[in-house]
């Protein structure tokens, strides 16, 4: 990780302020960065900066799925209400830098003849960016992304979801055979699998599974067919398969940015939602602290504070109600003071250190229960579900010695919560929903996929949803005055460019 400083200058040179889709590409003929320190720039990129965790991961979807809630204001997810340039906000940092720079390796990677795994491992990462994109909007630049040096293609199409999709579960296909068991070039520049091709393999295949699922409302035959094409490929099959980033608290996009975030604001609860659901949940005080700070003042009107003890006793965590502003939270419950709730773990999972989570072998694990509930592939889904509960509890050790849990506490809670073959796709993504905390695209995603965990919609006051859970987040204002005709088409194919129109595979 001492290589992350240095190519960390060479990330300036592939990054500048982007107006419009011109700059979407630099030159490879003229930029002879390493392939390899691209790689990287590449997957920092792609966790993120401050900027679009603070207000597409965090204050939209974190909030619309009711891991968080807050009684700010400009949490405008929490409230369904609509700012344009926080629900644009992943979209105009991607293309700026992810993608400008992943379609760039790409091309270098063909101009100089490199190994093939090395490209292959560069479709993969290019299909996960584009995957987080377009669940997100819906229609996006795709084929035309990234183009403008390279075939003078300065405003990009707006290719259809569907046509999106095809390509995105081809390219993993021709990626993944590609791979081998051994080490790639990339090497240690690889921050998250090492250069491990076999890692890459197995990522390659859950997140054909991830995409296959993905279809299930809209084609479910076509669903099957590639989750049964990414199962009989080999998924992950441990918790050191995990696709995450490592960070280091170096200057620039070094650092975590969700914990970039966490330093920055302290306005995030808890939701009540999700405290109800971890009682008796070993994870409940390794994600949930209550502050510091207890809201009141001593005889001397210093702040009264918690040890470390209190803030961390289970029996006193406490979930903030959705949707609320301090004096509707007052009116709701007497209790206007924000400081009696829970807030997410400050002594363990805030940092700018923390890892930051791509898919998780617990991810995979439910995914594969859920593929025995509905088509009887991948074994036994009882076995699956549990294994992917214990995965879910284990993969919190990356935090810390403070995320460690007992297998005897992992066994307790699954006694008290038994695989319900009644229940199985809403006991299975519920916990999906869990185990994708602060990983808030895929909760965001797979709760539209499936519908569960059954989250109660709120009605705050001059909310722009008619008091129903949005369904996507829209479009940059640079998109509508740079690019306006292909903006409009994109437009009058998907639907109206709103928080409630639906992507095409979120079909009602």
């Amino acid at each position: 990780m001492k290589k992350i400083l240095y190519i960390f200058s060479l990330i300036l040179m592939l990054t500048s302020c982007d107006k419009g889709f011109e700059d979407m590409n630099v030159d490879p003929t003229k930029h002879k960065v390493l392939a390899t320190s691209k790689l990287t720039s590449i997957q920092l990129f792609t966790s993120g900066e401050r900027y679009e965790n603070w207000r597409a991961n965090l204050i939209y979807q974190s909030t619309m799925m009711q891991h968080f809630a807050t009684t700010a204001g400009y949490w405008s997810g929490d409230k369904y209400t609509w700012n344009r340039g926080y629900a644009s906000s992943l979209i105009d940092r991607y293309y700026g830098n992810a993608v400008k720079t992943v379609e760039d390796l790409l091309v270098q990677l063909e101009q100089d003849e490199e190994p093939e795994e090395m490209k292959a491992i560069a479709r993969i990462m290019r299909v996960f960016i584009y995957s987080r994109l377009t669940d997100l909007y819906g229609d996006i630049p795709y084929s035309e992304a990234g183009k403008a040096v390279l075939e003078e293609i300065f405003f990009p199409r707006y290719d259809p979801q569907s046509e999106i999709y095809a390509d995105m579960l081809k390219e993993l296909e021709e990626a993944t055979a590609v791979l081998g068991d051994g080490t790639s070039v990339y090497g240690d520049a690889d921050i998250m699998f090492q250069g491990d091709m076999g890692k890459w393999r197995r990522w390659g295949y859950s997140l054909m599974l991830r995409l296959g699922f993905r279809l299930i409302k809209v084609d479910p035959a076509a669903s099957q067919q590639w989750v049964t094409k990414a199962i009989n490929g080999g998924v992950m099959t441990s918790n050191a398969d995990i696709a995450y980033i490592i960070h280091t608290d170096g200057e620039g996009i070094n650092r975590n940015g969700l914990g970039e975030v966490f330093l920055a604001d302290n306005n995030m609860r808890m939701s009540k939602t999700f405290i109800d659901f971890l009682q008796g949940d070993p994870r409940l005080t390794v994600l949930a602290s209550l502050p510091e700070n207890t809201g009141e003042l001593d005889a001397n009107d210093d702040p009264i504070l918690r040890t470390d003890e209190e803030r961390l006793d289970p029996m006193s965590q406490k979930g903030l109600p959705n949707g609320l502003d301090l004096e509707m939270l007052e009116n709701m419950t007497g209790e206007e003071n924000v400081q009696a709730y829970s807030e997410p773990n400050r002594l363990l999972i805030t940092g700018v250190t923390a890892p930051m989570f791509f898919q998780t072998y617990a991810e995979v694990e439910f995914m594969l229960a859920e593929a025995g509930v509905r088509w009887g592939l991948a074994g036994d889904p009882a076995a699956h579900y549990e294994e992917g509960v214990r995965a879910a509890m284990k993969m919190l050790a990356l935090y810390g010695e403070g995320g460690i849990i007992e297998d005897t506490d992992i066994d307790d809670y699954l006694s008290a919560n038994p695989y319900d073959a009644a229940n199985a796709l809403e006991q299975i993504n519920t916990q999906y929903w869990a185990a994708t905390f602060l990983n808030e695209y895929e909760a965001f995603s797979n709760w539209r996929r499936v519908g569960f965990p059954a989250l109660i919609p709120v009605n705050y006051p001059g909310n722009v949803t008619g008091g129903t859970i949005p369904r996507r987040l829209t479009y940059s204002e640079s998109d509508i005055s740079n690019n306006p005709e292909n903006y409009q088409e994109a437009v009058s194919r998907q639907g109206p460019d709103e928080l409630t129109t639906r992507v095409w595979w979120d079909v009602e």
